[in-house]
Formats: C-alpha cells, sequence, structure tokens
C-alpha cells in the first residue's frame, strides 16, 4: 500500500497547491472550500493507506523483486449480502430531499444514514470471534 498512500499524497498536495493558487488568485470562497476539502480526503486517503502499510507490512505489489505467485491465496473478507447499503442509501436520499422540504425531513435522513453507517460498520465487527468459537456438536473444539 506504499505506492497508493504516495499516489495519494501527490494528489493532496495538488490539491493544496492548487487550493492556495485558486485563493489567492480568485478570491471566491466556495472553490477554494471545495479545492481545499479535496486536498483534506486526499490526504485521509493517504494517511490511512500508510497506517495500513505500517500495520500490515508490505505487500508483494509494493517489492519490485515479487513475483506474481506471491499474490495467490485468498484476498480478504467479502460479505455475501447486506441490507445496510440499501439504509444508507435511503438515508442520503432523505437527507437530499430534506434540504428541499424542511428540518424534519433532514432529521430524519440523519438519523437513517447513521443508522445505516453504524450497521455496515459493526455488521460483521465481531466476525472473528465467531470463527474461532467451536461449532455446536462438535467435541473438544474441532471442526
Amino acid at each position: 500500500m506504499r505506492t497508493e498512500a504516495r499516489l495519494f499524497t501527490g494528489v493532496a498536495a495538488f490539491f493544496a497547491v492548487t487550493a492556495a493558487g485558486y485563493g489567492w488568485r480568485s478570491a471566491e470562497p466556495a472553490g477554494t472550500a471545495a479545492l481545499a476539502l479535496a486536498c483534506v480526503m486526499a490526504a485521509l486517503v493517504a494517511f490511512f493507506l500508510r497506517v495500513q502499510h505500517r500495520r500490515l507490512g508490505a505487500r508483494p505489489q509494493d517489492r519490485t523483486d515479487a513475483e506474481v505467485v506471491e499474490t495467490a491465496g485468498p484476498v480478504a473478507f467479502f460479505p455475501p449480502r447486506s441490507a445496510w447499503p440499501i439504509t444508507i442509501a435511503l438515508g442520503a436520499v432523505l437527507l437530499a430531499l430534506g434540504v428541499v422540504f424542511g428540518l424534519w425531513l433532514v432529521l430524519i435522513g440523519l438519523g437513517v444514514l447513521a443508522a445505516g453507517v453504524v450497521g455496515m460498520v459493526l455488521q460483521y465487527a465481531d466476525r472473528e470471534a465467531q470463527s474461532s468459537e467451536p461449532s455446536p456438536g462438535c467435541r473438544s473444539g474441532t471442526r
């Protein structure tokens, strides 16, 4: 993930320079704020990728002497099905409609959106704990 972190660090630097130049040249706050926010978002992704690289170590894709066969094997856990993306979409729609129709709908949309995000984040939070427990009917914890 070192390469990806460097890429997003470069994107963040580009947006920082662009935001500074745009803000100095145009003196228009909306565009400057949008470019600064793009810089912050790219920096956040770069920070996350750097932390992951330090935590997990170098992947074969990060080394120049790696072979393709080194990347074989299971990649990650992918959930089979989830209702939370639909909940998040519904919350986003309610939030957007709330901007048009009133604060009451914004509050409902924020509640549904927050519930969807928390549900999606915590849906498989105890997956490792569940997989280490013996299944019912098995003796001495073997599967």
